[in-house]
């Protein structure tokens, strides 16, 4: 790793690793160049840094050739209001001066070629003095071209934020800062997990996220290294736990299933997932530890899954114990951290499950205090804000239409560089005059922030140099929330975006899963034996609901978030079955009943209905409930009624009483000799009427003979 040595008020700052990985994406059509940044150095400049290195590649991903692509370094105006911040962000046009000329990248580009980026700026003469004041600056990789068959344009450029930091440069007293650590999988990696059966995986990704440089792995190391090496991070510090990954690692840990389309395979992660969750215990002992949502559940989504039911709000709120119980470490009580600024049905919804505090956007809050806590009217909840405006740049946010720019935190690595601009911004560097900075910032990185292993080193690194520089002063998250909360505020509409919320196909599937599930859990009953409750043989369906509603399915395919609850459904449901005769049966008369054979291997009785398709040679008596013992099977005698004689075929399966198919449908071979009742009766009421027709035609023909005897005499 390339280092360098400044000094700031006495601290140093280190630099950071070369933005491994990260990728910047075309912004629209007309970017027909992309810009792949590998390194950046510094992160931070400061008096003492001599130089500005950028490096990278340059790709062709249009279908023409491209001559004489070039590159310049751009810096424009020191941002000195939050709207200056956004532009940037945005990719927005600012007004900029080179900082070099434009070197050449290649002679020509073809299309899908590719050729290395490499700029060293000495930051010294009329360079020096464009970062002459402390603030934070708009940095511009601006890479120009000449397509085939057009003229010299703006082909590729990629914006973000340098912090510039001066000895003396950020009077007054700092904020303080609380920084959230967010540990939560990419998307829940659950494929089912059955009462009493291993869990079985969607994939074997997540071993990969929990070993070697994956991202999860690199979140827990990362964080280890910073709090032994900074004290002053390590009490700003909060790790944010997603209670669903938790639960799955520990199971992933006593060995685990993957599916796949030719069967579940044995898992091979789990001696990564005990060496991960053990870190994690080390990291978080003693530390501050907050709750997420079960699988960051977007808790507006449940309410509508559910109408008028708090149930599944509870469910996904309530992670704390499981939390506990893995970790060893009590999580901050009554708080959590949901995605999105809640509504007021979700707001009484938490409010019965026992959550006093929220860590989230207030947004749709008003009014919303600078930093400080707000009480919701009407309610006991308090909503402690994080930094948006911190958020939105190591979030990402739209591309500015009609520019070839892409904004910074679009890609992977930029966004905590953006991040670490953003923060030195709020902390007062290069505000305008008469601007007031907040008195507390909550940092809130992406729940699912994805970069390189040396990334997010770099990330703490640098907010730890922060802190040591006294740019910001730690504050313990608890110590933040026993202030009294600064102001109260009513809830707005609270609910997501179209863009940004769970679909309404996803929720509508969810919902008709969970009518079925509580269908299945009404059909069952407790076995005095084994003392198991329906509701916890239901419970994984339950949390595939929490699952499907995930945050972390925005953008995704809709089947694919409810994959999860149709697999924990059908494979609770499946075993209950009607097994398939070997053999054709053969029904002795019109009544006789139909042997049908049902296994129940659910530890729960469960009432069901027989229910018989395809049956045009069967007549099956009204519908009854019909009980099944838990844990066993036997021969149960139907009773039918043949309508025909001959070899016909009817399909058998079992519902509940609300109408939940359970197992699938068998397929019976019958052969009858026998009518039944209504057939015999159809058959004398023909033979009658054939024996009256056959009669009347007899008597007219000897009615018409003697007439002709008597006409020829």
């Amino acid at each position: 790793m390339k280092r360098f040595a400044a000094t700031f008020l006495s601290v140093l700052f280190l630099a950071v690793p070369a933005l491994a990985g990260a990728s910047v994406a075309q912004a629209q059509e007309g970017a027909r160049l992309r810009v792949d940044l590998a390194g950046l150095s510094p992160r931070v400049i400061t008096s003492s840094t001599t130089s500005l290195t950028v490096t990278g590649t340059v790709t062709n991903t249009g279908d023409r050739r491209i001559t004489k692509p070039q590159v310049r370094l751009q810096v424009g105006d020191r941002a000195t209001t939050e709207r200056g911040i956004g532009d940037v962000l945005a990719g927005a046009v600012v007004k900029d001066n080179p900082l070099t000329e434009f070197t050449p990248v290649a002679d020509v580009l073809e299309p899908g070629q590719s050729a290395p980026l490499n700029l060293t700026v000495p930051l010294t003469g009329p360079r020096a003095d464009r970062f002459a004041r402390s603030g934070v600056y708009p940095l511009l990789v601006n890479v120009n071209g000449t397509p085939e068959f057009g003229g010299p344009a703006r082909l590729g450029a990629v914006s973000m934020l340098m912090p510039v930091l001066k000895t003396g440069g950020h009077a007054g007293a700092a904020p303080s800062m609380t920084l959230l650590w967010p540990l939560t999988g990419n998307v829940p990696h659950v494929y089912a997990a059955p009462y009493g059966g291993p869990v079985v995986l969607a994939d074997d990704r997540l071993a990969a996220e929990l070993s070697g440089d994956g991202r999860l792995n690199a979140l827990v190391t990362s964080a280890s290294a910073a709090v032994r090496n900074n004290s002053n991070l390590a009490k700003s510090m909060c790790f944010a736990l997603d209670p669903d990954l938790l639960a799955t690692v520990d199971a992933m840990t006593r060995g685990y299933l993957v599916h796949t389309d030719a069967g579940n395979v044995d898992g091979k992660g789990a001696e990564a997932a005990k060496t991960w969750l053990s870190e994690l215990r080390t990291l978080v002992g003693g530390r501050c530890v907050v709750a997420l949502p079960f699988a960051d559940a977007d808790l507006d989504a449940l309410t509508r899954i559910r109408p008028g039911d708090t149930g599944l709000v509870a469910r996904a709120a309530t992670g704390a114990a499981t939390i506990q119980e893995l970790t060893d470490v009590t999580p901050q009580t009554g708080v959590l951290w949901p995605d999105g600024t809640p509504s007021a049905s979700v707001l009484t919804a938490l409010t019965e499950a026992g959550v006093r505090t929220l860590l989230t956007d207030v947004g749709k809050l008003a009014p919303a205090a600078a930093g400080g806590g707000v009480t919701v009217q009407g309610s006991t909840v308090r909503v402690q804000p994080t930094d948006s405006l911190i958020s939105a740049a190591m979030t990402g946010v739209p591309t500015v239409p009609g520019s070839v720019t892409v904004p910074a935190t679009t890609e992977r690595a930029i966004g905590g560089q953006n991040g670490l601009g953003a923060l030195a911004f709020r902390a007062g560097l290069g505000l305008a005059a008469g601007q007031q900075r907040p008195d507390h910032l909550l940092v809130a990185p992406p729940r699912r922030w994805d970069a390189a292993p040396e990334e997010f080193t770099t990330y703490l690194q640098q907010v730890g140099d922060f802190l040591n520089a006294g740019l910001v002063t730690a504050t313990a998250l608890p110590t933040l929330l026993a202030a009294v909360p600064a102001t109260s505020g009513s809830v707005g509409d609270g609910g997501p975006a179209p863009a940004t919320g769970v679909g309404a196909d996803v929720v509508a599937t969810l919902a008709g899963l969970d009518v079925k599930a509580t269908g299945l859990a009404s059909a069952m009953q407790l076995d005095p034996t084994k003392r198991v409750k329906p509701d916890d043989v239901v419970e994984p369906i339950r949390l595939a609901e929490l699952r499907g509603a995930s945050t972390a399915w925005r953008g995704l395919p809709a089947d694919a978030a409810t994959t999860n609850a149709q697999a924990e459904l059908t494979a609770i449901s499946g075993r209950v079955t009607v097994s398939q005769p070997k053999q054709t049966i053969a029904l002795a008369s019109g009544n006789s009943p139909l042997p049908v054979y049902v296994s129940n291997d659910l530890p729960v009785g469960i009432n069901a209905r027989f229910a018989l398709d395809n049956n045009t040679g069967l007549r099956p008596e009204e519908a009854k409930d019909w009980f099944f013992p838990a844990s066993g099977g036997k021969n149960y005698f139907l009773p039918v009624e043949a309508l025909r004689a001959g070899r016909f075929s009817v399909d058998v399966s079992l519902r509940t009483p609300t109408g939940t198919p359970l197992g699938s449908s068998a397929r019976f071979e019958l052969t009858s000799t026998e009518y039944g009742a209504i057939t015999i009766i159809a058959t004398v009421a023909a033979g009658v009427a054939l024996l009256l027709l056959a009669s009347r035609r007899i008597y007219r023909r000897v009615k018409d003979a003697r007439a002709g005897r008597d006409v020829v005499a």
